[in-house]
């Protein structure tokens, strides 16, 4: 029994805490962690109880009385390492195991403490690990040279995206310092089959890392509402409907952007004051304070007798505790399936509760959109995950940093270093030398002899608060109020005095901003001038567009749907009638109008992209709308015909092609925070493995029947 293999202060703990069982996780866990060395992936649904299942084993059979911290808990928030602490450090109070948090915002006394004496656990950012990396590297070695664990919270946040592979490289590194070989433990809500082989390279040895699955799955039941908005502004009759669907509630509202975030909080605490309803509208979002961020989870995960409503973004998607929530609501589409059952996960999360799900539409492609996704979350599938093969550019900014962190090292060591880092394996020697080189030339770098130091200018690029992070970050100017911080915004030229703006779930109006010190003045807003947006977007995968192709062109009538979705989802199969489907893989609509035709690909955004950079190459005028999954054409039928050869033969020649684009348009590479420091051939990978998909775009023309409609 799993209970029985726990320690006498752990078990004692858990009798204190009266469980009545282990979750079947923390059952599975207990089994392989304690009597294996082998690194685990523990996958399973919000509020199974991940940590503990880690921890509990973990606590059992680690001597902490060595010399060194012996747990290092990684996480991808610094929100989520605060609220992970309490939980921590109740598991260790009675087993007298120092808990210390190591982030920019925590103190730096006890930080100070701990390296004087460096023991038991701590909890840190990838971006601290970097920071400690370039500017403390004793402090690296006197803490971590003898870690027993790594448990990384949350792995999923880190797959596919430049800052897991910044983590995989600092993993490396501190194994590379480390006297013995570390177990890494991952905690994840389920990713699907195929990202669990991404996810097992994190530890560095996928043969060894094993992935324990709980394949349990809560009741969700969900409907669909549909408010037809052509505004900027939501419609008032969605927002009353809104009102009466979470007033009597605890609830989560996700919208897709911080804009539309506040204006829900703050309209619908409008609408509540008119009707002497409660008070307890919140935005939870990146740009609002801290301090007041911190205070809504408070008030969310105590309050057991009021009811609320949060507005949020993704910062509330991922594993924070903020108690029991009654129901979730989406507002338009997700951008990805993944996202989905994340923020499903947030509702039903004491065992034997449902989930509750409202989804409301504003346009009829978001309808389509969102039906996909939930049917394929119903379905169990959610999007591959792809980790860079070859991520150039975060080699490059981890070259610099091992450059700082040893004062200069010897060239062929650097070069072994960056080889033997299991973050880089595909890049070649070849590749990292020419790297090197380009380096030399910038003055990022500089040789001495056969030592390698950093030159004057990756002097100035590594020492700023920016090199620890491999994401790029918007310039926020910071909302003052009376003195009092309120949060911050992406400054942008829309920003103006005596314009309004929405932040904190309320209307600010703009009287004063101080460019050089980046900070704007408001007051609350007297007048009831519309404030102004900001917000975000995101890739679709083609399996989610294949999905929206297949409900349009079978007869379904689905329950979760009110009559006015199902109305909306009849008028946009009617569009499509005309197009005699037999296959949803091989066929697609072709809609012909008097000189352009339209091209409904119902493929993913990358080859979207793609597909409309080539016709760009081609001299052919286009015009892509990735939400509608179509690219209008300036072509006739004729010359259609022969697009496919003419789109290889250019595929051909797509680096030179690329390099151009590049020399006119730098921004093409902005989602890539040190992309702009490479050679340009390596820019240009960078592009094709992670902006476009021009394979797929080939192979989707040669297999694709396209079949015309002609417009109504």
């Amino acid at each position: 029994m799993s209970y029985n293999l726990l320690s006498e202060p752990i078990r004692k703990y858990i009798r204190n805490k009266r469980w009545e069982s282990l979750r079947p996780i923390q059952a599975a866990a207990i089994d392989k962690i304690i009597t294996t060395d082998s690194n685990y992936i523990l996958a399973s649904r919000t509020a199974s109880g991940k940590t503990e299942a880690a921890f509990l084993p973990i606590l059992s059979k680690t001597d902490f009385n060595k010399r060194g911290v012996q747990v290092l808990y990684i996480s991808p928030l610094i929100a989520l390492i605060n609220d992970q602490f309490y939980r921590i450090e109740d598991l260790c109070k009675d087993l007298e195991i120092k808990v210390t948090k190591w982030h920019g915002e925590a103190k730096r006394s006890l930080k100070n403490e701990l390296i004087k004496n460096p023991e038991g656990i701590v909890l840190i950012t990838p971006e601290s690990i970097e920071a400690m990396f370039v500017h403390s590297p004793y402090n690296v070695y006197a803490l971590f040279e003898n870690l027993k664990y790594i448990v990384i919270d949350e792995i999923h946040s880190f797959l596919g995206v430049d800052r897991g592979t910044q983590l995989m490289s600092l993993l490396s590194r501190l194994q590379e310092i480390n006297r013995n070989r570390i177990v890494t433990i991952g905690l994840s809500a389920t990713i699907g089959n195929e990202n669990y082989l991404e996810a097992k390279k994190f530890t560095g040895n996928s043969s060894d890392t094993k992935v324990l699955l709980d394949k349990t799955k809560k009741d969700t039941e969900a409907k669909f509402k549909y408010f037809e908005n052509n505004t900027k502004e939501l419609s008032l009759d969605l927002l009353k409907d809104l009102y009466s669907e979470t007033n009597n509630n605890k609830v989560l509202i996700f919208p897709n952007s911080r804009g539309r975030t506040e204006e829900i909080a703050v309209k619908l605490r409008k609408l509540s004051e008119r009707v002497n309803g409660h008070k307890n509208y919140y935005s939870h979002h990146s740009s609002v304070d801290k301090e007041i961020r911190e205070n809504i989870e408070f008030f969310a995960k105590n309050n057991k007798r009021f009811n609320f409503c949060i507005s949020c973004t993704s910062t509330l998607e991922l594993g924070i505790d903020i108690g029991s929530v009654d129901k979730i609501v989406q507002i338009d589409s997700t951008h990805s399936v993944s996202s989905l059952v994340q923020r499903i996960g947030r509702s039903g999360r004491k065992d034997g509760e449902k989930s509750y799900l409202c989804l409301y539409a504003t346009n009829k492609w978001s309808l389509l959109q969102s039906l996909a996704c939930w049917l394929l979350y119903k379905a169990n599938f959610l999007e591959p995950i792809k980790i860079a093969v070859k991520p150039y550019d975060i080699l490059l900014h981890q070259m610099l940093s091992i450059a700082k962190q040893s004062s200069g090292c010897n060239r062929l060591d650097l070069v072994d270093r960056l080889k033997s880092n299991f973050a880089f394996r595909e890049i070649t020697e070849d590749d990292i030398n020419c790297i090197i080189e380009f380096s030399v030339e910038k003055d990022y770098l500089e040789v001495l002899q056969n030592d390698v130091i950093l030159g004057v200018e990756g002097e100035n690029i590594v020492n700023t608060r920016e090199f620890y992070s491999v994401f790029k970050t918007e310039v926020n100017f910071k909302v003052i109020n009376a003195g009092r911080r309120i949060g911050e915004i992406p400054f942008s030229p829309q920003v103006r005095i005596d314009e309004n703006i929405l932040l904190a779930a309320r209307i600010w109006k703009i009287r004063d901003i101080d460019f050089k010190g980046q900070k704007i003045d408001v007051i609350p807003a007297p007048d009831g001038k519309n404030p102004m947006f900001f917000g975000g977007g995101g890739d679709i995968d083609p399996i989610v567009r294949k999905e929206m192709l297949r409900i349009l062109k079978c007869d379904v009538n689905y329950p979760e749907l009110n009559e006015t979705s199902s109305s909306v989802l009849q008028e946009l199969r009617y569009d499509f009638n005309g197009f005699p489907m037999i296959s949803i893989a091989t066929e697609r609509p072709l809609l012909i109008k008097e000189k352009k035709q339209i091209l409904y690909t119902f493929t993913g955004t990358k080859i979207n992209r793609s597909l409309s950079f080539l016709f760009t190459l081609l001299g052919i005028n286009n015009f892509l709308v990735d939400h509608t999954s179509s690219i209008e054409i300036d072509i006739s039928p004729a010359d259609f015909k022969v697009l496919t050869k003419q789109m290889k033969d250019v595929y051909d020649d797509i680096d030179s092609y690329l390099e151009v684009a590049l020399e006119e348009n730098e921004m093409l590479l902005s989602f890539s925070k040190w992309g702009l420091f490479l050679p340009i051939k390596y820019q240009c990978e960078i592009l094709k493995d992670r902006y476009f998909d021009f394979e797929g775009a080939i192979e989707f023309m040669e297999q694709t029947k396209f079949l015309k409609i002609q417009s109504h």
